[in-house]
């Protein structure tokens, strides 16, 4: 019987996982970090436990009072700090890495405290196991997922990584969170309809994110192939950005212009390569290594240092400084094993 209860109450949340991790046709989170946002919610759950209990003990709450409207909103908000960090370092480039990397958090966390129910509840009832693993399980998967899903768009709405796009996710997962502990419906029904609700909408979100990101790779991809021709060819300075990069002489050095112009190239050269590796990915091909990668991190990492942080704010209108635009040299780097900071 411990067997099946261990099964029943942890295994359908990290089947999930595997079913989110398996839809997204570009594998943009790597396994490795999908270990670490496990962890990093297995840790979130201790430390919420160790809350709860101080609370429970010090103030003068009902249990059902706090488990409707305290530890609801103690616990997502702990288990966003996580996210919140991905989502702003630039390690989470669309929605569907935020709704994997959000559920994972969830999972972790759920995994800890199954743990801890099974260890204290003591209980032989199979039926309390199947909806803890299949409910609450699922429920804290799915609120930090939503979580990842809403402040990932309203971040790429606003072009911003502001902590206040965050709220709205998070009172929404609270709100989702508090509902569930309400019990408004039997655990069987409310079981069912978290199980319905949450893949439709993941599905959904899915469909929606991976058109979007065709989309950007198309445009995106053929306005750097335009930009590079243009240096290759010699003829920049017969544009706009030619004769941006002219006036700039008048304030800045020749050989500082020209390092800004070699910055740009390669910028671009790597924002083309990673969309690249994108595009054969969702093809379904296996990238091998490219040594030539981390020597123009390297030069990259030179060059900015070279010019100094003015004259990367001078050339800024025509990078690609973009959440996508950011995370898209971060995986490429990343997958090439060239640390970089985003």
């Amino acid at each position: 019987m411990n067997v099946v209860k261990i099964l029943v109450s942890l295994l359908p949340v990290f089947l999930f996982l595997a079913a989110l991790v398996f839809l997204d046709s570009y594998k943009l989170v790597k396994l490795l970090s999908i270990l670490l946002t496990l962890l990093a919610g297995a840790i979130v759950a201790v430390v919420c436990l160790l809350i709860n209990s101080w609370a429970l003990r010090w103030f003068a709450w009902e249990m059902a009072f706090y488990s409707r409207y305290i530890a609801p909103l103690i616990e997502e908000t702990c288990k966003a700090i996580y996210l919140f960090y991905l989502v702003r370092s630039k390690k989470t480039g669309f929605m569907v890495d935020a709704a994997i990397h959000g559920f994972a958090i969830g999972a972790g966390f759920a995994f800890i405290e199954n743990i801890y129910y099974l260890q204290s509840l003591q209980s032989s009832n199979l039926f309390l196991w199947i909806i803890r693993g299949f409910g609450t399980a699922i429920m804290h998967g799915g609120t930090t997922a939503v979580l990842g899903i809403v402040a990932k768009g309203l971040s790429e709405r606003h072009a911003s990584d502001r902590m206040r796009l965050f709220l709205p996710g998070l009172g929404l997962a609270v709100l989702i969170h508090s509902i569930f502990n309400h019990f408004l419906l039997p655990p069987v029904l409310s079981t069912a309809s978290l199980l319905i609700a949450l893949p439709l909408i993941i599905v959904a979100v899915f469909a929606q994110s991976e058109k979007a990101t065709r989309h950007w790779l198309g445009i995106g991809f053929d306005t750097d192939m335009e930009l590079l021709k243009m240096i290759d060819s010699g003829k920049i300075a017969e544009n706009k950005i030619g004769a941006y990069l002219q006036s700039l002489q008048e304030h800045f050095p020749g050989t500082m212009v020209a390092d800004m112009l070699c910055l740009l190239r390669i910028h671009v050269e790597l924002a083309m390569r990673a969309k690249g590796t994108l595009l054969m990915r969702g093809a379904g091909f296996r990238m091998t290594l490219d040594p030539e990668i981390k020597e123009k991190f390297d030069e990259l990492k030179y060059l900015e240092k070279s010019i100094g942080k003015t004259g990367q704010l001078a050339i800024a209108p025509f990078l690609h400084t973009s959440s996508r635009d950011l995370w898209q040299l971060y995986m490429l780097g990343k997958s090439r094993g060239v640390k970089r900071k985003a």
